[in-house]
């Protein structure tokens, strides 16, 4: 699909686009609504499994398809059977006859030969068709002979295999999937793609973030349908009535599209070095990726630093081995051994084990077996880069459990003073951890602007914990009266314009869009400034966290050993006066960082989503009611 006209940055490329079909996954089908996908009002009820709806008017929608479709009669221990459904409820509106049955349905790629002749894929297909045809069968009243011909469910069970996207509500949760129309489907992918797309999940009659129904299509395809030997879905147009609700998708552009350039979507996490993109995208989606970013050699910087293992050895160098060799070694070490303890704190729910498995691998790193050389045997020590992807994964997550400890030690400890304080202390570790995730993905954004979609979330995130620091009561057992906290909310900044363009509550005109760089440099620059006046008060305590000089320079990463104290740093033998002027600088700063973090990912939010969406509606909410 490539763009009909020029699209600035932060541009709807498509209206809000109804699926063909889709189905919630069968964990949801007892919580959510099986037409638009939101919630329920009442309980989940247990062991049920089939369509529940929110409304009237979604029942009347959805019902006459889902009981026509023969997917009561699956077995309920089908696997993957929101695949199943889906393709159940697409086969009803197939046109009687369909000559190219093996490549396109409806428009949309099938796929049929690459996947029925996969080794991963083979047998999931056939096994899928055969419950397929014997549902649609068992609502007849007949049975499935072993000779009868699969191949239309195998064809659309390929189609959905195929195009279908995992449908995720405002918190990132999959909720089922969808196959939309090649106005979506028709988008290829790229792994430094110019646009993204967003779900609108919201119940009928319901006002919905960011949906704007005026919005045009800007997108064509390359070839016609019917040069390219495709059915087309005009026959599905004219005869059915098709959804009235379900969950819509819009596309937006992340980055300026030429009139005439392909527009094209991330099918995968941009997050993870080329090798993983590329083991995903062929696992399930069957093709190597060849866009810029994969094929360029060298790898790009952000590749590269993606994969970056730090190794350190003074002897080593002449030992004349091959380093990379070890490096790959201590790499599949080291990611093993992370990727077990994330598991294990996602399964068990030990935050505390999780913390410290974490910070010992993070911190002590591995050491390689011992090498010989010609000065006798020497070992390697060899650790996460900060922007390893393994690394910036390890960040998420100590963030999530350092928080998860605070609120369980105010459960489980009476609260004193001394377990405010401690709670406090695992607050303030897990804002530490996460602004330093922003920090570096923020620096990996600046080289690769695909990376957008994780900046929002992270700076978002960043800020908000950053802003539950500054509100905390335990201030007042620093010596800083929570009156205080009003000379920081009146706050205004000047060094960047971030503050003045929340004030104003135009978020991000045009103009303010074309000039973005300047903004997100200004920005940077105001919280590095910030940062030396709190950061080593937030992290006092974490071994791991104090190697850091600064969450958003990296230079000192050429000389890893000269971390130096921040004089500003309180110390214990201070007089109480300057505890309290020290602990007002602080605080004042850590609430001018979370602000800024918060509004910036406002501004990256409408460049992602618009100025309505979800997010973007979540992310301003929590400014202002922090600020009034």
């Amino acid at each position: 699909m490539r763009a009909k006209q020029d699209i600035e940055i932060g541009d709807d490329i498509t209206p809000p686009l109804l699926p063909l079909s889709f189905s919630l996954h069968d964990s949801f089908l007892s919580s959510h609504c099986s037409s638009c996908f939101s919630p329920l009002s009442f309980p989940p009820l247990p062991h049920h499994h089939g369509p529940l709806y929110c409304s009237a008017a979604c029942s009347s929608s959805h019902s006459p398809i889902s009981s026509s479709s023969a997917e009561s009669f699956l077995p309920l221990t089908c696997p993957r059977s929101s695949d199943l459904r889906t393709a159940l409820r697409l086969l009803l509106s197939l046109p009687s006859t369909c000559p190219h049955l093996h490549r396109f349905t409806n428009g949309l790629l099938t796929n049929y030969l690459k996947l029925t002749s996969s080794p991963d894929f083979a047998a999931q297909i056939r096994q899928g068709a055969i419950a397929m045809a014997a549902a649609r069968k068992l609502r007849k009243g007949l049975s499935l002979d072993q000779g009868d011909d699969v191949l239309l469910e195998e064809a659309v069970l390929c189609l959905v295999v195929t195009n279908a996207v995992e449908v995720q509500d405002e918190s990132g949760r999959s909720l089922g999937i969808a196959v939309y129309d090649p106005s979506f489907s028709w988008i290829n992918h790229s792994c430094s793609p110019n646009a993204c797309y967003r779900f609108i999940v919201s119940p009928p009659n319901a006002t919905s973030f960011g949906e704007d129904s005026g919005s045009a299509l800007r997108i064509v395809a390359s070839i016609s349908e019917e040069n390219f030997g495709v059915c087309s879905c005009s026959e599905y147009d004219k005869g059915t009535e098709g959804y009235k609700y379900g969950p819509k998708i819009m596309v937006r552009s992340i980055k300026r599209i030429k009139k005439g350039e392909e527009v094209c979507v991330s099918y995968t996490d941009l997050l993870q070095p080329k090798a993983m993109r590329q083991s995903y995208l062929w696992f399930n989606h069957q093709f190597t990726c060849s866009c810029s970013r994969c094929t360029v050699s060298p790898s790009t910087l952000v590749d590269h630093a993606l994969e970056e293992i730090l190794a350190s050895n003074p002897s080593f160098s002449s030992a004349g081995l091959d380093l990379n060799l070890y490096r790959d070694e201590a790499n599949k070490k080291l990611s093993h051994y992370v990727d077990e303890t994330i598991t294990e704190f996602l399964s068990v729910g030990d935050p505390e084990s999780c913390c410290k498995k974490l910070e010992r691998v993070l911190k002590g790193g591995f050491h390689v077996e011992q090498l010989e050389s010609k000065d006798g045997k020497s070992r390697l020590n060899c650790k996460f880069h900060p922007f390893n992807h393994i690394a910036l994964n390890s960040y998420m997550t100590l963030a999530s459990a350092y928080r998860i400890r605070s609120s369980d030690f105010l459960s489980f400890h009476s609260k004193t003073d001394e377990s405010q304080l401690k709670a406090f202390e695992m607050s303030r570790i897990s804002a530490g951890y996460s602004l330093l995730l922003a920090g570096a993905t923020h620096h990996l954004f600046c080289s690769e602007s695909s990376l957008i979609v994780s900046a929002v979330n992270f700076w978002k995130q960043a800020g908000e914990y950053l802003l539950t620091i500054a509100g905390s009561s335990v201030w007042n057992l620093l010596g800083l009266p929570i009156s205080e906290l009003s000379t920081v909310v009146k706050y205004k900044c000047s060094e960047c314009s971030l503050m003045d363009i929340f004030g104003a509550k135009s978020i991000l005109n045009q103009a303010e869009r074309t000039n973005f760089g300047n903004i997100s440099s200004d920005f940077l620059a105001c919280v590095r400034s910030a940062s030396p006046k709190f950061w080593r008060f937030l992290i006092h305590g974490c071994d791991y966290l104090e190697t850091f000089k600064d969450p958003f320079d990296f230079r000192w990463l050429a000389h890893p050993h000269c971390v130096e104290e921040d004089v500003d740093f309180i110390k214990e033998d201070s007089n109480c006066e300057h505890h309290a002027e020290w602990y007002i600088n602080a605080r004042t700063h850590i609430y001018k960082v979370g602000m800024h973090s918060l509004v910036f990912g406002v501004i990256l939010a409408h460049i992602c989503y618009g100025q309505n969406s979800h997010l973007t509606t979540h992310v301003l909410n929590h400014v202002e009611n922090f600020v009034y």
